[in-house]
């Protein structure tokens, strides 16, 4: 019976580790008023799955307890501080709008998970006014839509114009009062992929208004 005890008393802390829950997946999400559509940064939540279906949460956007000086972060793309994820835009469509995590827990092996960042599928324009007013700055309004069904306005950080006429102040585009043009061509191209174009007719008013 003694000797039953003894091998009992040292395989129980032996069996006892190997039930020990372990790190085994890893989620993550975004912040989606983060507008990480159109800013080069967004707050990130992390949920961690356990050998025992348990669950452990980041504080932040993931509403949990887990906080980030407890977690190490290693991103594909750009870094993770306390929660919020700096990108490159340009290197996120190279990689397929995809960033690799690779997380981990003191005394646990790291996962890695996968986190999909929306990203432009179309442009157009939607103008304020039908026609241009000589000496009035007339605002060339794009609008992206994204490939999470939002539409967001785009400006000159990612599309740069071409006017057959005028000038352009920014996103503005300027005719002189003296000018005889009747139409001005606007072309928009978004600076990632210049093979998202648009082109658009702009009729100039000639008739002074009405008081």
């Amino acid at each position: 019976m003694k000797k039953l005890l003894i091998t009992i008393s040292i395989l129980f802390p032996l069996l006892a580790a190997g039930q020990q829950r372990k790190l085994v997946s890893a989620y993550a999400g975004y912040d989606v008023n983060a507008l990480p559509e159109i800013y080069n940064y967004t707050p990130i939540g992390i949920r961690l799955t356990f050998s025992d279906s348990t669950t452990l949460e980041t504080t932040g956007t993931a509403n949990g307890k887990l906080k980030w000086n407890k977690l190490n972060v290693q991103s594909s793309n750009g870094q993770v501080n306390n929660g919020v994820l700096t990108f490159n835009r340009a290197q996120l469509q190279k990689d397929h709008y995809r960033i690799r995590l690779t997380l981990s827990l003191p005394g646990e092996a790291p996962v890695q998970t996968t986190l999909e960042l929306p990203h432009l599928v179309g442009m157009r324009f939607n103008q304020y006014a039908d026609s241009l007013k000589k000496n009035i700055r007339f605002y060339l309004n794009v609008e992206g839509q994204f490939s999470n069904d939002r539409i967001l306005p785009l400006d000159t950080n990612s599309v740069r114009f071409k006017a057959s006429a005028g000038q352009l102040l920014g996103q503005d585009l300027l005719l002189p009062a003296g000018d005889t043009t009747r139409f001005i061509q606007v072309e928009a191209w978004y600076k990632l992929d210049p093979e998202k174009y648009l082109i658009t007719t702009i009729p100039v008013k000639q008739l002074p208004d009405k008081n």
